[in-house]
């Protein structure tokens, strides 16, 4: 997002599973499995921020994959994650 213009955010529903991939911006995640990897919608060679949102089901974020530190989801309150691309892991910001 670029300050002083308008930024138009993509939104999508994903199925919880080990390893999800991310075409959008905002992600309404359903279920309650484990999520452990989450594949970066712009690919893994540029930093860039997700917004994960579970729905339905206490989902658990994992870190086997590439989340830098697991949590605990709760329903209905937003998770914003930064992809660190020197680190190839995302990280959370916030949803606890």
């Amino acid at each position: 997002m670029i300050p002083g213009t308008v930024s138009k955010m993509t939104q999508s529903t994903v199925a919880s599973a080990a390893t999800i991939i991310v075409k959008t911006d905002i992600v309404l995640l359903t279920g309650a499995t484990q999520v452990n990897t989450i594949n970066p919608g712009l690919g893994a060679g540029q930093s860039q921020f997700l917004v994960l949102i579970p729905v339905t089901g206490s989902v658990i974020l994992g870190t086997s994959g590439n989340i830098l530190v697991g949590l605990t989801a709760v329903v209905n309150r937003a998770l914003y994650l930064v992809w660190v691309k020197s680190l190839g892991k995302w990280v959370i910001n916030s949803g606890v």
